[in-house]
């Protein structure tokens, strides 16, 4: 939204200085984006009167001048056609930079004579393109700084203007006079009453206008008008000129010059048809679809079906709130002109600008929301300025449609301004504050002006009063602490895992990676997902198509990126959700890590080598271990088809609690996935972890065994298809509560033990709790060692 501070002061009787209104602006909740004041390059240039003027002895185009400044006579060389003797000049002293030139000016020698500084023209201080002569002023004294002759006579030339971002809930600030009051509250200045005139209809008029059934509701809710009757168009006057465009508009003929002035001056956007192209009446309607219209802009654009347009009996005339139509524009041998002026549904005018991609003023305020108790004003002002400026004779004002009744009160509640933002501010100044923003007090309800429909609740009149007062001066308080004690934790058990996770992780030498939640199709599916419940509706591309159902896809395809670059020895690893289904419960928190290439760098010891499946065990039971899963768990195969049927696992804590998955990587999915592998992962679940039984801030008491551990190594001869985790298991099940661990040492196939044999040798570490183990304690375990790998393994005790 731009303006200029004299655009401003048409409104606001203020003698803040352009720094204090700056500031108030930002501090109101109107960022000020730039400023341009073209002062503040022209602040060292003064005025200077030529006294003598002579013929340069070695150029016939150049003059030498005796000018009298502030700091006495100067002799300054010009080659201007208007040097001469008795003229009020603007002076350029050495050292002086001029803008128009780009040059930072120095005593000069031109054709052997000295010149100290220059008398310059109007485009080399960038004030217009007029360069054929230096500036002649019809009055001022001698060293009389420039700007202030020009702030006393041509104020355009040194008007700033100020920009500002105004967010979607204050469509009131879209408008000049809406800046003000904002200033106003603030107690910059005091608001200045506008002319509300009443224009009387001369005559009935001969174009109607009315809605359609299918565009009262979500569409329009009132359309005005009135016709004008023997106007002259042409050029507006130069002060309309000059504010349109120093806010970057070009003025087109006073009769649209007028439209946008209103635009911005009271954020009232205004249509003007030529009223002799208008065949029949206007009406509201909505499309169906496929019909075209010539914009204003001669571009032609094809409606959507379901927007709505402004027809003729010819056909449609004007995209309705956004823009008019070329044939019914206004030129300057328009002698007829109809005035419109209505309030659109903001939805709708939203809907139909995306679908026709077109961004206008009328657009951009339409959809924000205008005040719509205006709108029959916004007529009569309108009518009597281009009575003003372009003569006339106007019609009654016909109306389809009623104003809508946006009326509603809310109750002051002085003390929420404590408790919502922590300010105290006397109950007389809240309700002040309130006044001076439009609002009307009847006891503790305040009347919300038609034109802030962002005031929905009682607490938007306290954001009201805090933010006139200034947030900015709000000095932070601490929060009481509810208690003298240790205060809880603010995480939840599972966010706390979820953050030792990510340490642990990182420790072990992982890189994190944040890829995106969203994969295309291919990739989910050959992950286990891909489904029609995951597939997103409007996808940000094809190849972000559906919700992951695993993290590994992402980290795969960050791998197959870090490979095509060089990088070949990976640790990768992310946390994050998982996703089954689209509903919002059908997620999972998940943490996988990935490793591919080898463990080091190239050794000339042989230290290096490939990562393999046991390193993703290691690193797996290492984040198991750190977010408090039981030190005791089985490993079972039967694990998803992207893992190895061979090389993979589940850690598990029976057959259907599964705490997570470590193994190597399908080829065929590796393959798909366009990475070099093998490649290694794991994939934790912190949920599936039990949470602990006592939830206490301190760490158990440590529990050593006093008592001598005894092992005790075993043989068995089992089938070559037997899997020794199996062996294993039963081994550790024979006395839960004294077997502390069982752990293979060794494995021999063939030799005498035949084909289709191995030998397994393992290790049970026994450790008692209560009392040393006796010789038979020994023996009684290893029977049962023994009786129970013969029963789940078929095998025998190797000789």
């Amino acid at each position: 939204m731009k303006f200029t501070l004299s655009w401003l002061k048409e409104h606001l009787e203020t003698e803040a200085s352009l720094d204090e209104i700056l500031y108030a602006l930002t501090d109101l909740g109107l960022e000020v984006e730039e400023v341009e004041d073209p002062a503040s390059k022209l602040a060292s240039f003064t005025l200077a009167k030529v006294k003598h003027a002579e013929q340069h002895p070695d150029a016939d185009r150049l003059r030498v001048c005796t000018v009298e400044t502030d700091e006495g006579d100067k002799q300054i060389v010009c080659g201007a056609p208007n040097a001469r003797a008795g003229i009020t000049v603007v002076l350029c002293k050495p050292g002086d930079y001029v803008p128009g030139i780009d040059v930072t000016l120095s005593v000069g020698n031109i054709r052997g004579v000295e010149s100290h500084g220059m008398m310059a023209s109007e485009r080399e201080l960038e004030l217009s393109d007029e360069h054929n002569g230096i500036i002649e002023l019809p009055s001022g004294e001698v060293g009389q700084k420039f700007t202030d002759w020009l702030a006393a006579n041509d104020p355009a030339k040194v008007d700033p203007v100020i920009d500002i971002a105004i967010t979607p809930n204050r469509q009131d600030a879209l408008g000049v006079r809406g800046i003000a009051r904002d200033l106003a509250a603030r107690g910059l200045g005091e608001m200045k009453p506008v002319d509300e005139p009443r224009v009387e209809g001369q005559f009935p008029s001969p174009i109607k206008v009315t809605i359609d059934d299918d565009a009262r509701e979500g569409g329009c809710e009132v359309f005005a008008g009135r016709l004008i009757r023997g106007v002259k168009n042409g050029p507006s006057p130069e002060w309309l000129q000059q504010r349109l465009r120093a806010i970057g508009l070009r003025p087109i003929s006073a009769l649209v010059d007028v439209t946008n002035f209103f635009t911005f001056d009271r954020n009232r956007p205004l249509h003007v048809f030529d009223a002799d192209k208008v065949k029949g009446d206007l009406r509201v309607h909505r499309t169906k679809g496929g019909e075209t219209l010539i914009g204003l802009d001669e571009k032609e654009y094809t409606f959507p079906a379901g927007a709505v347009a402004i027809s003729d009996d010819n056909g449609i005339e004007s995209i309705a709130g956004i823009m008019g139509g070329l044939e019914t524009g206004c030129t300057e041998e328009t002698a007829n002109v109809f005035l419109e002026a209505a309030v659109w549904d903001t939805i709708q005018i939203a809907k139909t600008g995306r679908a026709l991609k077109i961004n206008s003023d009328a657009r951009y305020r339409n959809e924000r929301g205008i005040d719509p108790a205006y709108n029959l004003q916004a007529i009569e002002d309108a009518t009597q300025m281009i009575l003003d400026l372009c003569g006339g004779e106007a019609s009654t004002v016909v109306v389809a449609g009623k104003v809508p009744d946006v009326s509603r009160a809310y109750k002051l509640d002085a003390a929420k301004v404590q408790s919502l933002v922590g300010m105290e501010i006397p109950e007389s100044e809240q309700r002040q504050t309130l006044t001076r923003l439009g609002f009307r007090m009847e006891g503790n309800m305040a009347h919300v002006p038609s034109w802030r429909p962002d005031v929905q609740g009682p607490a938007d009149l306290v954001e009201e009063v805090a933010r006139v007062a200034s947030l900015t001066k709000l000095e932070p308080i601490p929060l009481a602490r509810p208690t003298v004690s240790v205060p809880k934790p603010t995480q939840t058990p599972l966010q706390r895992r979820e953050t030792i996770a990510r340490r642990t992780a990182a420790s072990l030498g992982y890189n994190e990676c944040v890829t995106y939640s969203f994969i295309d199709r291919k990739s989910a599916e050959l992950f286990g997902g891909g489904a029609d419940a995951t597939m997103l509706d409007n996808p940000i591309s094809s190849e972000m198509s559906h919700m992951r159902p695993d993290l590994l896809p992402g980290l795969l395809q960050a791998a197959a990126r870090n490979q095509a670059r060089g990088f070949s020895d990976l640790a990768l690893f992310e946390c994050g959700p998982a996703f089954t289904g689209g509903e919002p419960g059908e997620q999972r928190l998940q943490i996988s890590g990935l490793l591919i290439g080898r463990t080091g760098p190239k050794d000339v010891h042989g230290q290096s080598r490939a990562v393999d499946v046991y390193d993703a065990k290691a690193d797996a039971e290492a984040v198991l271990a750190a977010i408090g899963a039981p030190a005791k768990a089985q490993i079972f195969r039967n694990g998803e088809a992207w893992w190895h049927p061979g090389r993979h696992g589940q850690i598990c804590l029976g057959p259907k609690k599964v705490l997570g998955v470590f193994g190597e990587l399908h080829p065929k999915v590796l393959a798909e996935m366009d990475v070099k592998g093998p490649a290694v992962a794991f994939t934790v679940w912190p949920e599936n972890v039990p949470m602990p039984k006592k939830k206490s801030a301190t760490r158990p008491a440590l529990e050593l065994r006093d008592l001598q551990a005894v092992e005790r190594d075993f043989a068995f001869v089992v089938d070559a298809d037997v899997e020794a985790l199996t062996l294993v298991n039963a081994a550790a099940g024979a006395d839960k509560a004294l077997i502390d661990e069982v752990r293979i040492f060794d494995q021999f196939i063939g030799g005498s033990l035949g084909e289709g044999k191995k030998s397994i040798a393992i290790t049970v570490r026994l450790q008692p709790t209560e009392k040393t183990l006796k010789e038979k304690d020994i023996e009684a375990v290893a029977a049962k060692i023994v009786e129970k790998v013969s029963k789940a393994t078929g095998g025998t005790l190797r000789g």
